[in-house]
């Protein structure tokens, strides 16, 4: 078995232009290495919609980066295993890389690899945990998305 992502760009304007295969590709690289199977979808949204999504599931104003919804069913035999969901707001993204992952291409590969983490039941709530992820977040995206080391300037922590 293997992980099939599925991805959208539901934004009203394409601002900034995505590869949306590319990043379904990252996205199903990184689940299908960290051992997840079914499928997970991934779409990205404008700052509205997020921030709605923002308000409804974890309370807060305003837009978010990254929200990560897993699915916590028991899988059933014979039935696709549906992981969750993974929703990127492009426009947060572009806000924060220059304070934060240093490019928005390093950004946007960053969020995507976050929120698959979270969706496999990764989080980073306290020291360990937040170790532990940021690990595995370094580790994919060096295999998936730099094909090498970290570049200089790259962060994984927001000022």
């Amino acid at each position: 078995m293997t992980c099939t992502v599925v991805a959208s760009d539901e934004r009203s304007v394409a601002d900034p232009e995505l590869d949306v295969g590319r990043w379904a590709c990252l996205a199903e690289a990184a689940a299908a290495h960290e051992g997840g199977v079914g499928e997970l979808t991934l779409t990205f949204l404008d700052r509205s919609e997020m921030a709605e999504l923002n308000a409804e599931y974890m309370g807060q104003d305003g837009a978010t980066d990254v929200l990560s919804f897993p699915m916590d069913d028991v899988p059933m035999p014979g039935v696709p295993t549906l992981l969750g969901d993974i929703v990127v707001c492009p426009a947060v993204a572009v806000d924060q890389f220059a304070t934060h992952a240093g490019t928005l291409d390093d950004e946007l590969a960053l969020l995507v690899v976050h929120g698959v983490l979270h969706v496999l039941g990764h989080d980073h709530v306290g020291a360990d945990e937040t170790a532990t992820m940021r690990s595995r977040e370094l580790a994919l995206l060096g295999q998936y998305h730099w094909d090498g080391p970290v570049p200089e300037g790259f962060r994984q922590a927001q000022d």
